[in-house]
């Protein structure tokens, strides 16, 4: 008996239709079932995603993919399906445009799984580029017919930075040293001294320790005579409090030069390496000075308690004084050549004058909405009157990694500066007579270098030497003189 209902039970799996896999390929054209009209036609996908994958090519070496899944619609149109078409559109500098057709291998007798799920599918391709969005539609075969409304769905998925999970693993990160991780760790030894102890890379020997604390306290540079993986230790001498202060560590690899991925971290006491006490000895000094705790705790709450008090009498026989209030933040037009890289050079360099020099930054590529009502010319004389500062930012060297990684174009390397470099260098032409606006401008660079002979005229301005000049560069943007009433000035 059990001998036939295994036979039967055989015979039932046998006549089961196989479920339809997926055969993709590639299909940039119209597909043929465009061409010819269908009585009826499948209807459009349940759900449609997208996210990056990593697809390893060699052994250290990873290519970063697209993972597109979707669902298709449990309903009777189902039986008509054939295929379905997916396209891509990236929008970077450049844009890029590829379709893939999947093939069922079957054709759908019901509209879920045997098992009672839905049917569901994904392919991976597409190759993802960084800070690129992307426009993913896919639609199903055969398509409607010509005048009819053609069912489809799409998203939108903006690739992520080197600093993501996934894209770190993409050679141009790995060249910035995404996978670089240093460990840092940085202790307070007494109050000029800082212990910065972090993991050196293969990728360089050469590293800078910035230690910040509103402004920059403490800079120290650390050449090593080989590039391998060890631990190391830096120390670093700094002029204020660093307690809590953040250190940022910038290495110099010979894959990015300046622009490296730079990584931060926070200064902690060191721990005191003291006597140690015993449990009974420790116990017995505890009962000792528990008493005279107690007496300081009451003492404590007396003297808050009359403070408290003072204040109460203080608020209500105040007499009305001219108010105090804060100086406005500094205004700083930041001029650039479009050589500069802007998403590490700009970016840092903004963030560092927000963060430390109390500025409100301007900048071109901020403002593209307002260049585009007043034209160029307009917007960058009203902003050169309006700024207490104008900074042209310098550029030393070029470097080639650099235009990959801020996925600068090619074809047309003044997209980001929108030649406004000559344009403010033409209104400091013009400014070069009156004393009282030649003391606006200010050149930065980040080495020791020449200014170029098309732009020597900026000799005459103060320069200064990132980070080298850090404090006496920020300590001559915090005395800018703000025109402040008289009795509100700080």
């Amino acid at each position: 008996m059990s001998l036939e209902l295994l036979s039967l039970a055989a015979l039932c799996l046998g006549a089961m239709p196989p479920e339809p896999m997926i055969q993709c390929g590639s299909e940039n054209g119209p597909s043929p079932e465009w061409m010819v009209s269908h009585t009826l036609t499948p209807g459009d996908l349940r759900d449609l995603r997208v996210e990056p994958v990593k697809n390893s090519v060699a052994v250290d070496d990873y290519s970063i993919l697209m993972n597109i899944s979707w669902i298709l619609r449990a309903d009777a149109s189902i039986r008509f399906l054939k295929a379905t078409k997916i396209c891509v559109t990236g929008k970077s500098n450049f844009q890029s445009y590829s379709c893939v057709r999947c093939n069922y291998t079957e054709a759908f007798q019901t509209q879920t799984r045997p098992s009672g799920g839905k049917w569901t599918y994904s392919y991976i391709g597409f190759p993802v580029e960084l800070n690129t969005l992307y426009f993913i539609g896919a639609h199903n075969i055969p398509n409607a017919n010509m005048n009819e409304d053609s069912p489809s769905m799409s998203v939108n998925f903006t690739s992520p930075g080197c600093l993501d999970h996934v894209m770190k693993y993409k050679k141009k990160c790995t060249e910035l040293g995404s996978l670089w991780d240093p460990n840092i760790t940085a202790c307070k030894k007494d109050k000029k001294t800082v212990e910065v102890n972090f993991t050196t890379s293969p990728l360089g020997n050469r590293y800078m320790t910035v230690i910040q604390n509103y402004t920059v306290i403490g800079i120290a540079e650390l050449e090593l005579q080989q590039s391998k993986r060890t631990r190391t230790s830096v120390m670093v001498a700094v002029t204020g409090e660093s307690e809590g202060a953040m250190v940022q560590l910038t290495p110099y690899f010979h894959t990015c030069g300046n622009d490296c991925i730079r990584r931060k971290g926070t200064v902690a006491l060191c721990p005191q390496t003291g006597v140690s006490f015993t449990p009974d000895a420790s116990g017995s000094v505890l009962s000792g000075w528990l008493p005279l705790l107690l007496l300081a705790l009451l003492v404590a709450e007396w003297v808050l308690a009359v403070g408290i008090y003072l204040m109460w009498r203080h608020e209500k026989i105040k007499t009305s004084f001219p108010t105090t209030t804060l100086l406005s933040p500094i205004k700083i037009l930041v001029v650039y050549p479009s050589e500069i890289c802007f998403h590490h050079t700009i970016c840092y360099f903004t963030e560092f004058l927000q963060t430390h020099c109390r500025s409100e930054v301007i900048l071109d590529k901020w403002q593209k909405k307002k260049i585009a009502e007043m034209g160029l010319v307009q917007w960058l004389t009203t902003q050169k009157n309006e700024a207490d500062k104008v900074i042209f930012l310098l550029s030393n060297d070029i470097n080639t990694v650099c235009d990959g990684t801020c996925g600068k174009s090619k074809a047309s390397p003044h997209e980001n500066s929108q030649d406004l470099f000559p344009l403010a260098f033409n209104l400091f032409c013009s400014d070069l007579r009156s004393q009282t606006h030649l003391c606006k401008y200010m050149v930065v660079n980040f080495r020791e270098a020449d200014t170029k002979d098309d732009y020597n005229a900026l000799n005459v301005c103060p320069k200064y030497r990132l980070m080298k000049d850090a404090t006496a560069f920020c300590t001559e943007l915090l005395h800018v003189k703000q025109h402040v009433p008289v009795g509100k000035r700080l």
